[in-house]
């Protein structure tokens, strides 16, 4: 059985390609009135979100396409592409900013107008945690890994935000200047740290990693209490794609059965575990109990 969402999620991305619309504008406003590297390192990483949303856009387009003749499991894995662009992406803008942060270590400039700086930047802040949290539970909820990944960006930028906020107003209070390229540094580190775990993620669902602990432990408990039928499973394989997961098992009845007794004890296995598990596509092998064949194809490669 195949989980669908009612609508489409690419609304979601316009909402995030919305956000950073609004929040390049207001950043980089802030970064002209007070020449804050800290508030340009914002403002490019806003930049980014933008690119990142963009191109998220015809990635799930493309994962919600339907299956075909040419991809019978769907495109769902599109999605992983536009999280390792994204992550990409991120990295650039770190590497970017650290080069200017550490210009300005070199030489120091004022800031100019930091009240009016730190208000068009919080505005951009509180814009994008909001954004953030939505992207999160939506992605969540259906397992899109763009959607995650694009609101654990937004996130960043809040913290990167903040940082720059408080290097303006220190700069402010204190008069030491070299606060706000150092500031800028240390929102490089964790936009690099955000980078790379976005694309480890990636890679991980394009190596066909198993489904979570969590996940697994309740498929093998949904089998086990169907064991209490005289009936056995072995050869439990499960994968996720994105928002689709996959999983495969090999179930042992007594020889003895009918075809159709077998056929309705899989019907009621695999209605089971898509409704515990939304999303889940269940494939299921029949095989007689007795048979010591049965037992000799259980191996992780099947093709030994």
């Amino acid at each position: 059985m195949k989980f669908q969402t009612t609508h489409s999620l690419t609304r979601f991305i316009w909402l995030s390609i919305t956000a950073a619309v609004v929040t390049i504008t207001l950043k980089t406003a802030a970064y002209i009135l007070t020449g804050s590297i800290g508030l340009l390192s914002d403002a490019l990483e806003s930049i980014v979100n933008l690119a990142a949303a963009v191109f998220a856009l015809f990635m799930i387009k493309l994962a919600e396409k339907p299956a075909d003749q040419g991809h019978l499991y769907g495109h769902t894995k599109a999605e992983y592409f536009s999280s390792i662009f994204e992550g990409i992406l991120i990295v650039i803008a770190a590497v970017t900013i650290g080069f200017s942060a550490l210009e300005r270590i070199i030489n120091p400039q004022p800031i100019a107008q930091p009240a009016i700086g730190i208000l068009i930047s919080a505005v951009s802040t509180a814009i994008n945690f909001a954004v953030a949290i939505i992207l999160l539970n939506v992605g969540r909820r259906y397992k899109s890994i763009t959607l995650v990944s694009d609101g654990h960006h937004l996130m960043t930028d809040v913290w990167t935000s903040v940082g720059a906020v408080a290097g303006v107003l220190l700069v402010a209070l204190t008069d030491i200047r070299i606060i706000d390229p150092l500031i800028a540094l240390a929102i490089t580190g964790n936009i690099i740290r955000t980078g790379y775990s976005i694309m480890k993620q990636s890679m991980t669902g394009l190596l066909d990693a198993s489904l979570p602990k969590e996940e697994t432990d309740k498929i093998s408990s949904i089998l086990d209490s169907y064991c209490q039928e005289g009936i056995s499973y072995h050869g439990l394989r499960s994968r996720r794609s994105a928002m689709q997961s996959f999983m495969s098992v090999h179930i042992l009845v007594p020889g003895k059965w009918s075809v159709q007794k077998g056929h309705d004890l899989l019907e009621r296995i695999e209605k089971d575990l898509s409704s515990q598990l939304p999303g889940l596509n269940v494939f299921t092998h029949l095989e007689p109990l007795e048979d010591p064949k049965s037992h000799e194809d259980i191996t992780l490669d099947r093709r030994i």
